[in-house]
């Protein structure tokens, strides 16, 4: 059986209210007496469940998190910004990974909610099918989306502006001589999908090229831009460019092209967006658009308690401007 604080007190020779405050270190007492009470602890084995008192606050220090996909490099990136942000004011966070399944999103959400944590801070897993219980859990706790947002769905959201990143990469590989470009993104279920298939077509109309290269619209992972690569390479010329939707995508083309030796800047000019740790890594480095994944975790963070300060709080949307990283995919070796 689990040894109770009673029994600490008794074997310290203190009450038991004393046993609790020296315990859970709500009250100052004397060196004496804490160091009684510690050993008899220890002695005892006693373990102070911090779960019921926090409960009994109100709170419990816990923030929960809800990914996508956890394999995804960019999402650990904004996890790890997050969890550090959090420990800055002595929270924890607690990490599910939905496996780009709606349903299984909402389990782990309600899984979250069970554990009575403070908050909620997600990157949903759909623009329409995550609605339904984000909107259930809203009710329940302070919300923040991250990155992807949800169609008609009142919350507070913090990410970049991903129209403005692809602009980014067309205008630079056009400013480079490119006239074929293509693109090489994720199919319009998910809010970065959308706002990155918007600004690569608010971009070539823009700087008016023509639009004679197909647009490949599959997964945010790898294996799909090595599958994109090779219907590109089975065609009958390569774009001058291939703008992709992440450097998963753009890692995965890099790939194909270097398995059927075609170059990279040489032959064709590739661009990917997120600026993974794998980006500067990758054969040839890889230009990409840059997310600020500390300032994205510092504002998600203000958010979440902004409206666990005030739930009556002006919902906000805040678009942070990402930056172009220019490398040798691109420019070549510099």
């Amino acid at each position: 059986m689990a040894v109770t604080i009673r029994e600490v007190a008794e074997r310290a020779g203190v009450s038991v209210a004393t046993a609790s405050r020296v315990l859970t270190g709500s009250r100052n007492v004397s060196v004496d007496l804490a160091e009684r009470v510690n050993e008899a602890a220890r002695v005892l084995g006693y373990r102070h469940n911090a779960v019921a008192r926090a409960l009994r606050r109100g709170r419990t220090n816990t923030i929960g998190m809800v990914v996508p996909e956890i394999s995804n490099p960019f999402f650990p990136a904004i996890v790890e910004s997050v969890e550090r942000r959090l420990q800055m004011t002595g929270r924890d966070l607690l990490l599910c990974d939905a496996q780009q399944d709606p349903e299984i999103e909402r389990k782990r959400i309600m899984a979250l909610v069970d554990h009575q944590v403070d908050g909620l801070i997600i990157i949903p897993v759909s623009a329409k099918a995550s609605h339904t219980a984000l909107a259930e859990v809203s009710t329940r706790m302070p919300v923040v989306q991250v990155d992807r947002f949800v169609e008609e769905y009142a919350a507070d959201w913090v990410g970049v502006d991903g129209s403005l990143g692809m602009s980014l990469a067309v205008e630079h590989v056009a400013s480079l001589g490119a006239t074929g470009i293509a693109l090489v993104s994720a199919t319009l279920d998910t809010s970065a999908g959308q706002q990155r298939h918007a600004g690569f077509e608010r971009a070539m109309d823009r700087i008016g090229h023509p639009r004679d290269w197909p647009q490949l619209l599959g997964t945010f992972r790898a294996e799909w831009g090595r599958s994109a690569a090779a219907i590109l390479l089975d065609g009958d010329r390569l774009p001058d460019a291939v703008v992709c939707g992440n450097d998963e995508i753009a890692i995965g083309v890099l790939g194909e092209f270097r398995r059927r030796h075609v170059h990279v800047p040489d032959d064709v000019l590739i661009t990917g967006f997120d600026d993974i740790r794998f980006a500067a890594l990758a054969d040839p480095p890889l230009t990409t658009v840059r997310q600020p994944h500390e300032q994205l975790a510092a504002e998600c963070i203000r958010l979440l308690d902004a409206r666990a300060a005030d739930p009556d709080t002006p919902v906000q949307r805040i678009a942070i401007a990402p930056t172009l990283v220019v490398r040798e995919s691109t420019v070549g070796t510099p």
